[in-house]
């Protein structure tokens, strides 16, 4: 099981970023997959879930209306498009798959893989 983050990197607040999550190893369409982020010196932290179809999408209060979670079963990928970016957003982004049926719930118990991270820093 192998998920690859990218597209991380320094952007100045307001702007915007869009993460991948490259999925192999398992059979992707059969998961739910979730963003969390951990920034210095703080827990890692739910961001946002979407169903194994792709049908339903949660999101932690912090960024609702303002990142977007999608997934590609095709491409084994699922996706974090991130708009009005704050400072308080910087942190490492993590993609994890998870078949619990309350993946929504955003415990990252729940989610048995998980990828490396990526870097996100909003600064001007």
């Amino acid at each position: 099981v192998q998920l690859v983050e990218s597209g991380g990197g320094l952007v100045q607040p307001g702007g915007f970023l869009r993460l991948s999550c490259a999925a192999s190893g398992f059979t992707f369409g059969s998961y739910a997959m979730g963003w969390f982020r951990q920034a210095p010196g703080k827990e890692r932290e739910f961001v946002a879930a979407i169903s194994w179809r792709g049908g339903r999408t949660y999101y932690a209060d912090s960024v609702k209306g303002r990142f977007a979670i999608s997934r590609d079963n095709a491409k084994n990928t699922a996706y974090l498009q991130m708009n009005s970016l704050k400072p308080e957003d910087t942190a490492v982004y993590y993609c994890a798959a998870s078949e619990a049926g309350t993946y929504y719930s955003g415990s990252d118990y729940l989610y048995p893989y998980w990828g490396q991270g990526t870097q996100v820093t909003v600064s001007s």
